[in-house]
């Protein structure tokens, strides 16, 4: 008992399960208690299962696929954007576009979106664009904090076996931070997966889990809303592991 209450204390895997498996029982305990008076805030268990079988007759699956489908093709087209713009950075020349790049972030999410819907007119695309553009600008931030961080006696050691400046690039930046870059990746995708109900929610012509979180809070049906989250949170969970577990496996020597 005292370890569990020790700063910095190392525990069992076992320990851990039962102190996650302990917080959770807690929480269900304190969510049927709190909803069980004729009045409350929070949306009882029963009204989220309803929830849960509504979303299901209205095309729960399919929307989820439409929003997984947006997630995927914004991170790819971000991804290859914002790696040419990192990996062009050490050039003199391109080094102030990359860096420019990068102030895009501080710009408000609604503006961006204003200015698109002028250029672009299909709802996909539409949506695409709005998070290619957001997520290229903290992307590329991330990849040049990565490039910035690699120790100077790593570009000593590429010198001195007499590497080009090009094979330097290769082999220290681009093959030798990888495994950050997947990193990255996995971080910025939960920016994407959280972004991605606002993205929808703004253009709701393609549907996705945005469209039925707008058309849940119109009716104002607390326990659709609520199951909505759940979904969204867990699909967002899966997501993160299932990148996290592709990086522990293809490089075994990265930081756990």
């Amino acid at each position: 008992m005292i370890k569990i209450l020790t700063p910095f204390e190392k525990i069992s895997k076992l320990n851990k399960t039962l102190i996650l498996t302990g917080w959770l029982v807690l929480l269900i305990i304190i969510w049927f208690v709190g909803t069980s008076g004729e009045k409350h805030l929070f949306p009882s268990p029963s009204q989220v299962l309803t929830g849960f079988n509504e979303l299901y007759n209205e095309g729960l699956v399919v929307h989820v696929f439409n929003s997984l489908k947006l997630c995927f093709i914004s991170i790819f087209l971000a991804t290859i954007i914002s790696l040419v713009l990192a990996y062009s950075w050490p050039i003199p020349l391109l080094k102030s576009v990359s860096e420019f790049v990068t102030k895009f972030r501080f710009l408000p999410f609604t503006g961006l979106s204003f200015y698109i819907t002028m250029v672009i007119h299909e709802a996909r695309m539409m949506q695409v664009w709005i998070l290619v553009i957001f997520l290229t600008t903290f992307l590329t931030t991330s990849l040049i904090a990565v490039i910035k961080d690699i120790p100077q006696e790593e570009f000593d050691h590429a010198k001195m076996l007499k590497c080009t400046r090009l094979e330097v690039l290769w082999q220290v930046i681009i093959l030798g931070r990888l495994d950050y870059v997947i990193d990255v990746i996995r971080q910025n995708l939960a920016i994407t997966w959280m972004m991605l109900v606002t993205v929808e929610s703004i253009v709701v012509a393609s549907g996705g889990l945005g469209f039925l979180i707008k058309n849940s809070d119109k009716f104002m049906n607390t326990g659709r809303i609520i199951a909505l989250q759940i979904i969204i949170l867990l699909i967002g969970l899966g997501l993160d592991s299932g990148i996290n577990f592709l990086r522990k496996a293809i490089f075994r020597y990265s930081k756990i």
